[in-house]
């Protein structure tokens, strides 16, 4: 990181060096602790919500690698000369609401007076060091899966527009409260072999850091990935955050896409999601039994999205 001696010791398993989605440690040859912190600024009007939502997604990194989450501590910059207190009193309802769903316990926390509201948490969970999922290690023959659809990130930018109906600001946050838990739990029973959360870099973003270095290619297959009704509606008329324009610029020279995919399209595989599913890669024979186990568990939009084929390292193929 920027050339800087980054403290580490012998019992760090994953820490700052890799794009994983949390830090783990070796506390003894049966347990590790997972440690993350994730928080942001309001992407929806109603504050409880948005408290669920914070939650919903700094907890989201611990079920990613494989683990329960056990602990979180809130993080807080609040306006208090600007903004009643009884707002950041339903935000934090919110969080907590969420954590009591997910059968973790609040321990603390830190606030600051800023000019500018953010919320989130820094969460510690438990995973056997045998069971720790990172987001490299694809292998020749996985399949793809996705848990939740595409487009948080167009549609709370349409939201902010003031384009979005009801029903619409309601299902994705719906999508949004929602936890990985449940998708993290029948994922337990299988051999997974590489798992990452679908966050700030986007679909296509975050596959390219599980291949990255690696000697891997992927097979997006477009018309299988799963999307929020109205998200391409809503790019096709401009409201794709900018964040998903600067993670295609990245991410460009590992894409190999088809002539026929809508340029539209690729922007929403790009798009910025807030609290989204699982990217995980699991082997053919096992593939469709997990994808049928998830949804009978609820994850209902789950869905096979491509997979690891032979061709030049470090490409994903958009077809």
């Amino acid at each position: 990181m920027c050339g800087l001696d980054i403290p580490t010791d012998e019992r760090v398993l994953i820490g700052i060096g890799t794009a994983d989605d949390a830090g783990v440690y070796l506390i003894s040859e049966d347990l590790a602790l997972i440690q993350t912190v994730d928080f942001f600024t309001p992407i929806v009007d109603d504050p409880f919500s948005f408290g669920r939502i914070a939650a919903a997604n700094a907890l989201s990194d611990v079920y990613a690698m494989g683990g329960q989450p056990k602990t979180a501590m809130n993080i807080v910059a609040f306006p208090v000369q600007k903004l009643a207190i009884e707002l950041l009193r339903d935000v934090l309802a919110g969080g907590m609401a969420t954590l009591r769903e997910a059968g973790v316990a609040l321990i603390g926390g830190h606030s600051i007076e800023d000019d500018e509201f953010k919320y989130g948490l820094s969460v510690s969970g438990f995973v056997h060091p045998q069971r720790i999922l990172a987001n490299q290690g694809l292998r020749q023959g996985d399949l793809l899966i996705l848990t939740k659809p595409l487009g948080t990130g167009i549609i709370n930018t349409a939201i902010k527009g003031g384009l979005a109906s009801e029903q619409t600001i309601r299902q994705v946050t719906e999508q949004m409260v929602r936890l990985n838990a449940d998708a993290a739990a029948v994922m337990a029973d299988f051999p997974i072999s590489a798992c990452t959360d679908v966050t700030g870099f986007g679909l296509l973003g975050h596959l390219a850091e599980m291949i990255s270095g690696t000697t891997t290619a992927v097979r997006i297959d477009s018309d299988r990935v799963p999307l929020l009704a109205e998200a391409v509606e809503f790019a096709r008329i401009g409201f794709v955050p900018a964040g998903a324009y600067r993670n295609k610029a990245f991410r460009q020279p590992l894409l190999n896409v088809s002539p026929t995919i809508d340029p539209i399209l690729l922007d929403v595989l790009f798009d910025p999601q807030t609290s989204g599913g699982l990217l995980l890669g699991c082997p053919e024979a096992q593939a469709e039994a997990l994808l049928a186990r998830l949804q009978a568990a609820g994850v209902d939009r789950a869905a096979i999205i491509g997979g690891v084929v032979a061709g030049d390292k470090d490409q994903i193929i958009i077809s």
